[in-house]
């Protein structure tokens, strides 16, 4: 396939997303399916048209004055991969796959260069329109930069399990891919995001991923298994371990000694983690599956205790971009209640003297900063530890990192660390004598 059937593919599919209401990666996967001939180049650079009209729907929409699935891609290609107006024109015209040819009042459009000028700032940081208070409130004057850097292309970050390997080593591996030492993790390799037609190369087929050397973790989730400080032979409940990512890292942390306990409530999304501990060599991990009483014996005897919240994930957009315009009010409260639910939960696994991790991939004031507010009310034995010496205890220094810390905890995010969105914060149990 050339560009203009790529074009009209996406276009199709993202009419797809938009009247079916399915999600970006299954409306992608049906459409490869139903177009064998499309190889897989073509998949891959259909997907980055698609993504790049979501991470920007709604600049692009204001910029087109229209938010069809053809103005969205139409504004990608040119004034995103910048493609010019005439040359696609012509080579609509000797392709039977291509779109309807570009109008006037399209390509008009198209080349304005003030074609964001006037638009109200929640356009310029590409959110919806009414979490514009919330990412005012954590990130001040710097709301807008915060949104807008969460709708780029994200790099491909990996972990070195330096239970078998160690960053020097994967990177070596993996050097025809060109990847970089993380700035902010020793141990982490980053394969930049690429642009236009770029495929995100699939290093879980190469034999370093087969062997156990690395596993695929964003930079901002390895910083927060890194920031929970858990030792070697501690105590430690994962309590929404999940396919165990943070949960290898922790393992590797505590060097394979002591004990990890890991649990999720949704036997499906703990699947996967029993194939990953046989890979990465992770020995120091006991799965709990859920069932009656799976935990009971655990109760006031952990030194740690991580808990992984659910969350609406505003952290991950740029991974998942079609989430950030399904997200609504109701459920943000829905996650509220349910993180303040887990957080009760997890209180009584603490052994007196131990800390309680909580740790989401939002950017929300509501799921961050004022859950922590509201348990450590409710909660009197547990006060929240000072994260600015966590990081400068555990992290590499840096001077490019500026996370936003404040008395709850610290945020991560692209703009400020070139991570994902995340959100840690550590409280600690007062002793049984104190």
């Amino acid at each position: 396939m050339q560009l203009p059937g790529r074009i009209s593919a996406a276009i199709e599919v993202l009419a797809d997303i938009e009247t079916r209401h399915r999600p970006a990666p299954v409306a992608l996967k049906d459409w490869g399916a139903s177009h064998r001939f499309a190889g897989s180049g073509d998949r891959a650079a259909i997907g980055n048209l698609v993504y790049d009209a979501l991470r920007k729907r709604s600049s692009h929409q204001y910029a087109m004055g229209a938010d069809t699935p053809r103005a969205l891609v139409l504004s990608v290609v040119v004034r995103g991969w910048g493609e010019d107006i005439d040359a696609l024109n012509a080579s609509f015209a000797d392709d039977r796959f291509a779109p309807e040819p570009i109008t006037s009042a399209e390509a008009e459009r198209l080349s304005a260069t003030n074609s964001l000028d006037g638009a109200p700032d929640y356009v310029l940081a590409d959110i919806p329109e009414w979490m514009a208070p919330s990412f005012s409130e954590v990130f001040g004057e710097q709301w807008i930069a915060e949104g807008a850097a969460l709708s780029e292309r994200p790099p491909l970050d990996l972990r070195a399990n330096t239970l078998k390997a160690n960053g020097a080593r994967v990177a070596k591996a993996l050097k025809r891919f060109d990847p970089e030492i993380m700035h902010l993790c020793p141990e982490g390799i980053r394969i930049p995001a690429g642009n236009r037609h770029s495929r995100t190369p699939n290093v879980q087929a190469d034999e370093a991923y087969l062997k156990g050397w690395f596993e695929v973790q964003d930079q901002g989730s390895q910083l927060v298994a890194t920031l929970v400080g858990a030792k070697p032979g501690e105590q430690v409940l994962d309590l929404c371990a999940g396919a165990g990512g943070k949960t290898l890292a922790l393992a590797a942390a505590m060097e394979n000694k002591g004990q990890i306990f890991a649990y999720d409530a949704d036997r499906n999304r703990l699947a996967p983690i029993y194939d990953r501990l046989k890979r990465n060599a992770a020995r120091n991990v006991q799965v709990r599956a859920p069932k009656e009483g799976a935990l009971d014996n655990l109760v006031g005897k952990m030194d740690r205790v991580v808990v992984d919240a659910p969350c609406t994930g505003t952290g991950t957009w740029r991974r998942r971009p079609d989430a950030k315009w399904k997200l609504t009010p109701e459920q943000l409260e829905l996650r509220q209640a349910e993180q303040a639910e887990i957080l009760a939960h997890a209180a009584q696994f603490v052994r007196p003297g131990g800390q309680l991790t909580y740790i989401t991939c939002s950017l929300l004031p509501q799921e961050n900063a004022q859950q922590v507010e509201r348990f450590t009310k409710s909660q009197s034995e547990f006060t929240v530890a000072p994260m600015q010496d966590a990081w400068n205890e555990l992290i590499t220094k840096s001077e490019t990192a500026k996370p936003y810390f404040n008395q709850w905890g610290v945020t991560l995010t692209p703009a400020s660390c070139a991570t994902d969105g995340f959100f840690i914060s550590n409280m600690h149990r007062a002793k049984a004598n104190a």
